[in-house]
């Protein structure tokens, strides 16, 4: 019995852990246009530590600008033209914080992006906010698999990328070879049909007109 409660009990302490990671963090793909800009807002209170990471999954040479704005117009952070990238500050009074991203210098290249914009300290697991004893067996093993579980989720989310990224590019160099060598066969097929032709002229029968003898 006792066996049985303490797996419920973990099982339960893993699913609150879940919705408490989920509730401090945001995770989103989105498209952004070209010659477009947009932009995410958060509400953020004074020192919270605030961590925002991006990634170009897809289109054009694989970069973007973005840039990370304070409550009064200060710009913390500003990158033009990256692949990926990520900022952490502690902020220094409340208001709305703004991340933009920027695809205004492209004209027709459509970008996939990847954002993770995470807000505050990552809280405790249920009952160990105010632990003043050493962590028990169980205890210590629930904090190890949450820990775990993190580093899974990341380096998941990473791969996951990396994946896309890779049979995206895979699939645009595909797409080049194709077009690539359907140009070279028209070219083949064009100089072979004038090789014909310029053959044709050389070893067909002229009449003394053309040749350039005068009838009798």
């Amino acid at each position: 019995m006792q066996g049985k409660m303490t797996q419920k009990t973990l099982l339960g302490l893993l699913i609150c852990l879940s919705l408490v990671y989920i509730c401090t963090a945001v995770e989103l793909t989105f498209e952004l246009p070209d010659n477009e800009k947009q932009c995410f807002y958060e509400d953020i209170k004074a020192g919270e530590k605030t961590t925002v990471e991006f990634q170009v999954v897809t289109g054009g040479n694989y970069d973007v600008s973005c840039q990370v704005k304070a409550p009064d117009d200060r710009i913390l952070y500003n990158k033009v033209k990256e692949q990926y990238g990520d900022y952490t500050f502690t902020t220094d009074r409340a208001g709305t914080y703004t991340v933009c991203f920027s695809n205004e210098f492209s004209s027709f290249s459509h970008k996939i992006i990847y954002l993770d914009w995470q807000v505050g300290e990552e809280k405790p697991l249920p009952g160990m906010e105010e632990h003043t004893t050493a962590l028990t067996q169980m205890e210590a093993s629930a904090q190890t698999v949450h820990e775990n579980l993190n580093a899974v989720d990341d380096y998941q989310t990473h791969y996951k990328l990396r994946e896309t990224q890779g049979r995206r590019r895979a699939e645009e160099l595909g797409e080049r070879v194709l077009y690539w060598s359907i140009g070279e066969t028209v070219a083949i097929l064009v100089i072979t049909i004038g090789q014909v032709l310029v053959l044709r002229n050389f070893f067909a029968e002229k009449k003394p007109s053309q040749m350039g003898y005068s009838s009798f």
